[in-house]
């Protein structure tokens, strides 16, 4: 790659002055306010289920809408805007880093690490990084057609999914509103991860090979729910070593939101692997359980 092409791309991710002088405003910022906010989770949640209703009533439940490959580029265009986003927060908090740098003294910041864990108090949701927070927030809501293809292909649909879907719109709601800590670090593993699942989808939905790994998606969703865990406990010990870190009440909420999400998560991967271990032992009927647990 040439230098003219890597000095592009750093001005367009991350020194565009629309990007270094974005503010986060409810009265210039689209999809700011709370009122949006709710009623867009509500009839995200009220279409889903009448569309699951509507279908369940008039077709029968082993017959699919016919979708072809329109998933597939939901899939992809959410890979590369995951990529972007990934970048250009990257390069973003690398760039405030390097410019806010000697104001850390007066928060009791030492290393990237800790402003990236835990913001000063007083932080504004203004610059870079805030910018790149706001594209994802907007991302989330494209998320949400996951469910009406889910709900239109297999005629399934999950509260589970409802719940998660709708809780990741409002956390990244509140990582703008209150300027909370961490998000950078969120937001960095969560589209890394997002753009390998999406990129993954779209390679199996074109009928290419798929990973030697069984459940590969699954167990990338379980790396995101491990480094989100770490980074957490990181901001309780940043917050209490510091004396107090920007937004600590909205990540209180937050981490309430994501022990509920996680619950449900460590639900499924239990059920997903006691049905596997099941499928195995049936169709290896000299394989005793324990045998089973040993190959796994």
């Amino acid at each position: 790659m040439s230098t003219a092409l890597i000095t592009s791309l750093t001005y367009y991710l991350s020194e565009h002055p629309y990007i270094v002088g974005f503010r986060w405003c409810h009265s210039q910022s689209w999809a700011s306010t709370w009122s949006f906010l709710i009623t867009s989770i509500f009839l995200y949640i009220t279409v889903s289920s009448s569309l699951h209703l509507l279908l369940s009533a008039v077709l029968r439940r082993d017959r699919p809408v016919p979708l072809g490959h329109l998933p597939d580029i939901h899939s992809l265009l959410m890979s590369l805007l995951s990529a972007t986003i990934f970048a250009g927060i990257l390069l973003s908090a690398a760039a405030e880093i390097r410019d806010t740098r000697w104001l850390w003294r007066r928060s009791k910041t030492a290393t990237p690490l800790q402003w990236l864990l835990c913001f000063p108090l007083g932080t504004r949701a203004s610059g870079r990084v805030f910018f790149w927070s706001y594209a994802f927030y907007l991302t989330r809501f494209l998320h949400m057609l996951r469910t009406v293809f889910a709900v239109l292909r297999r005629r399934r649909l999950a509260v589970s999914q409802l719940f998660c879907n709708s809780a990741m719109a409002f956390t990244a709601f509140l990582w703008l509103e209150f300027s909370q800590s961490y998000q950078v670090l969120a937001i960095l593993s969560t589209t890394l991860v997002y753009s390998v699942v999406y990129g993954y989808r779209f390679w199996t939905g074109f009928g290419l090979p798929g990973s030697v790994f069984p459940s590969f998606v699954v167990n990338c969703q379980l790396v995101l729910v491990v480094c989100n865990l770490v980074s957490h406990a990181g901001v309780l010990t940043m917050h209490l070593v510091k004396g107090g870190c920007n937004g600590i009440g909205a990540w209180g909420l937050n981490s309430v939101i994501n022990g509920a999400s996680l619950l449900l998560f460590l639900n499924f991967y239990m059920r997903m692997h006691s049905s596997m271990r099941r499928r195995i032992v049936n169709t290896s009927p000299e394989l005793e359980p324990a045998d089973v647990v040993m190959q796994k």
